[in-house]
């Protein structure tokens, strides 16, 4: 896949993850899918982020240079997850769940922007 596919692909998958934490019966007490931890905060985090990597994806420089701050952010999300448990600087709340996806994320968005050649 090259990397601007996986932009769109992140936008895309990232704004339905924004809007889905705004839907009752799909969010229950705060837990996206049951799951996850999301609140309004959270929701708009993504869904500011889907459209920041859709946007990315109109050139090769722009969705690496997405990834590559995207993946430093998120690596930091998610060390900060792993230590501080529960709340990430006060801001909203994760669990282990979001830790383990934020850490896939942050994998996947690092890959792409300094590992990937197209």
């Amino acid at each position: 896949m090259t990397v601007l596919k996986l932009a769109k692909l992140f936008g895309i998958v990232f704004v339905l993850i924004g809007i889905l934490g705004f839907v009752p019966g799909i969010t229950i007490g705060g837990h996206l899918l049951g799951v996850f931890e999301v609140d309004k905060f959270h929701n708009f985090v993504h869904l500011l982020t889907g459209i920041l990597a859709w946007y990315s994806a109109s050139s090769l420089r722009n969705s690496k240079l997405f990834f590559k701050v995207f993946g430093i952010v998120y690596l930091i999300v998610t060390i900060l997850g792993f230590t501080q448990g529960g709340s990430i600087l006060g801001l909203f709340m994760t669990n282990l769940a979001d830790n383990i996806f934020h850490l896939v994320i942050t994998v996947s968005a690092l890959w792409a922007g300094f590992w990937c050649k197209e």
